[in-house]
């Protein structure tokens, strides 16, 4: 007995799973470095024995730098920010600043959220500097404000 062949047609399909593959390990490979990243602004913090501040945890957390060529920069989160692992910042004016600070506090006043401020200054920036972003943001109606500095 004869056997009959049957010749297959050709598929005309793309096999998408090892493109799925694909994405899934590079997916894992910019979720895994993606933390690593070190970016953010380097401010040379003064070293002072102090007590750490009182944080209220459910409040939100403005943080101000000053670096020592007198740049300003701002950065809004859940907690202090006291090392340079955040996310990258770009430079404001002291204008700019105080609008912004008067923003966020108008926004979480609104919203019923409290605010705490600290301000991060380099430990060769100029008293004045200080005292322009503290006056600025007495302007903007923040009550209370605190100063970063390194444990020695």
């Amino acid at each position: 007995m004869a056997r009959i062949r049957h010749k297959r047609k050709p598929v005309a399909e793309m096999n998408v799973v090892p493109y799925i593959d694909v994405m899934l390990v590079l997916l894992v490979i910019f979720m895994v470095t993606a933390p690593m990243l070190n970016q953010g602004v380097k401010v040379d913090l003064p070293k002072v024995s102090s007590e750490a501040l009182p944080q209220d945890n459910n409040a939100r957390v403005l943080t101000i730098s000053i670096k020592a060529d007198k740049s300003y920069f701002w950065n809004m989160g859940e907690e202090v920010q006291t090392d340079q692992t955040r996310k990258s910042e770009t430079s404001v004016s002291l204008e700019e600043l105080v609008q912004a600070a008067s923003g966020i506090m108008a926004e979480n006043s609104r919203q019923g959220k409290t605010v705490q401020v600290f301000v991060r200054g380099d430990k060769t920036v100029d008293y004045g500097a200080v005292m322009a972003v503290m006056g600025g943001l007495q302007k903007a109606g923040v009550a209370n404000v605190g100063l970063i500095t390194e444990a020695p």
